[in-house]
């Protein structure tokens, strides 16, 4: 049996670096849409994403200028929706990242001590 309350925490580890993490992916991969970018959030070990939380973050990140978006005819299938980094994304993700970075290794070193306690 699932552990809702465990559940409930990682959803919110999850949601505490999602934006930034769509930011690297989009980085080092260029461009996406949001199938391909579920997938490579699980391949990067961040499985289970839904859909449902997936779309409206890139449509806010693309609101606020982080991301630029293109509609393109599907070969043989729907449409979808590309999205790219503009170079306001780019600055963002080189500022916050590396703050990011240090507030995750920092937050790795308390919770190592506990657990080691």
């Amino acid at each position: 049996m699932v552990d809702k309350a465990a559940s409930a925490r990682q959803t919110q580890w999850l949601r505490g670096v999602l934006d930034l993490t769509v930011l690297a992916l989009l980085a080092e991969g260029g461009e996406g849409y949001g199938y391909t970018l579920l997938q490579r959030l699980a391949e990067a070990g961040l499985p289970g994403m839904k859909a449902g939380t997936l779309y409206p973050l890139l449509n806010r990140l693309a609101a606020d200028g982080l991301l630029r978006s293109e509609w393109r005819a599907g070969e043989g299938g729907p449409g979808r929706k590309f999205f790219a980094l503009t170079d306001q994304g780019r600055a963002v993700l080189a500022e916050q990242g590396p703050k990011w970075i240090e507030f995750a290794k920092n937050s790795i070193s308390v919770v190592e001590r506990g657990v080691q306690a």
